[in-house]
């Protein structure tokens, strides 16, 4: 963490926690090593933003980078050297001052359960107790960690593997088919490690789903707005439609228009009991950008033997 963290997400210190989320998404998408596969630069990049948002999204860990800059790193850093008997990493006098040292330490311990994250489990001084024969504290559970990850919607419709990286390591969960936005997927013990001896907490995900170019879901249905020709239209034809399980042929009855809603049964989004919704194809006509004579002088004539008004009923 040499570089100021509100630097490396482009923002100042009285930043709003939207504020923070929103630079965190908009560089996390920049340097993902996916999009940048073999560039190390925007992967360390990505390590950067990656560390400053797990901070920074933190009330208690912001708080503490805050008042401490760069000593932050060494206190989440620090943790109990049960064979030492003493403190591993961590400079008790650079934090507190000298002198005094039994009154110093009395409130270490509170200090110490608040802003350790990264401390070794099962720490503590030799015989179990603190200095002066007090009791060590009770093992506490490890915070729980709540991180959003985005995944496309063909993962989140059909389920399967995604990677993301939290504070430099590189995590790969398996998606269950059907999940929506704001799902969220529990990895047990993947959170901030324990308190004295205490288990770890979880990692919470919470999934945003990426908009689709075509696809859009509606609950458990999906959506698509499916260009077609004139004359597929007029005519009437079959068209291969994408789908969660396979191209599907699509007939289109002679003599639609655009807005007109076709079903396409169970192949929509799949369902727990196994059940799954349907995909709902609006058909919009397209015409070419450019016609030559020919073309248009068809269309003048298609006009002139079919008339008939399609604004009649139109009100304001």
């Amino acid at each position: 963490m040499s570089k100021d963290l509100y630097q490396v997400l482009g923002l100042g210190r009285d930043a709003s926690k939207d504020e923070i989320k929103k630079a965190h998404r908009k560089l996390a998408l920049k340097y993902h090593p996916d999009k940048n596969p073999d560039d190390e630069v925007a992967r360390d990049n990505f390590k950067r933003v990656q560390e400053a948002y797990d901070v920074l999204s933190d009330d208690e860990k912001r708080a503490a980078y805050d008042r401490y800059g760069a000593d932050f790193e060494k206190i989440r850093g620090g943790g109990f050297n049960p064979h030492a008997g003493g403190f591993d990493g961590l400079d008790i006098e650079q934090i507190f001052g000298r002198g005094g040292s039994q009154t110093q330490f009395d409130g270490f311990s509170d200090f110490f359960e608040q802003l350790v994250g990264g401390g070794r489990r099962g720490g503590g001084f030799p015989g179990g107790g603190f200095p002066g024969g007090r009791q060590a504290p009770a093992s506490r559970r490890g915070e729980n960690i709540r991180y959003e990850i985005e995944i496309p919607l063909e993962t989140a419709v059909k389920g399967g593997t995604t990677e993301f990286y939290l504070e430099q390591e590189k995590i790969a969960v398996n998606i269950p088919a059907g999940v929506d936005e704001g799902s969220k997927i529990r990895l047990r013990d993947r959170g901030q490690p324990g308190r004295f001896g205490g288990p770890a907490g979880d990692l919470i995900l919470i999934i945003k789903v990426s908009s689709h170019p075509y696809y859009k879901r509606n609950n458990r249905n999906l959506e698509l707005t499916l260009p077609v020709r004139f004359g597929e239209a007029a005519l009437g034809a079959k068209i291969d439609v994408p789908t969660p399980n396979g191209s599907v042929t699509l007939s289109i009855p002679a003599g639609s228009s655009s807005g007109k809603r076709l079903r396409l049964k169970g192949q929509g989004v799949q369902q727990r009991d196994g059940t799954a919704g349907d995909l709902i194809v609006t058909l919009q006509i397209q015409l070419p950008d450019q016609m030559d004579d020919a073309s248009r002088e068809l269309a003048k004539q298609f006009d002139e033997r079919n008339p008939f008004s399609p604004r009649h009923d139109l009100k304001f």
